[in-house]
């Protein structure tokens, strides 16, 4: 699932979770956020900025849904897993066995994941964490590379639990 479709899918409150972390904590970026994604529109930022803080979720939620957004979809979903979420990722690539940074940064990433290793891991995080944010993390990191990973994949597909609510 790319970025974009994973905004179509995901609740309202996890959209407030994300916007929500960008507004508070990375200003410029949701200021940067709203240019863009208001260029793409056809509208001038102050459009989005005037609007309650609710409805320029909901705006933004609408605006990043959208197939032309699908970069800086997946953009806003990289920084807020990597700096808001980075306790899960961790958790991740210590499970799967991926070596990283400590920050969750990845600099090699292997060919094929151990089912497993993977499975146990998703078990894990599932227990801990919401898990539609598990289900986001996991489609954005299967996303990292061209063809993703088969084992991942198969996971993701067959796993009830890995499955936003309204795909």
């Amino acid at each position: 699932m790319q970025s974009h479709e994973l905004f179509q899918h995901m609740t309202d409150e996890t959209a407030k979770a994300v916007f929500g972390y960008f507004r508070d904590e990375e200003r410029d970026a949701y200021k940067g956020a709203i240019a863009t994604l208001a260029e793409q529109r056809k509208l001038r930022p102050v459009f989005v900025s005037k609007k309650s803080v609710p409805e320029q979720f909901a705006w933004l939620k609408s605006a990043c849904a959208r197939k032309q957004s699908a970069g800086a979809a997946e953009h806003l979903l990289q920084i807020w897993l990597l700096r808001a979420r980075s306790e899960m990722l961790i958790k991740f690539l210590d499970g799967v066995g991926i070596s990283h940074d400590g920050s969750g940064a990845v600099d090699d990433l292997p060919d094929t994941l151990d089912a497993e290793k993977l499975k146990s891991t998703a078990d894990a995080l599932l227990a801990e964490y919401p898990a539609e944010e598990v289900v986001i993390y996991l489609h954005v990191f299967q996303g990292q590379t061209p063809e993703g990973w088969s084992e991942l994949a198969e996971l993701l597909n067959t796993d009830s639990r890995l499955q936003l609510a309204s795909a």
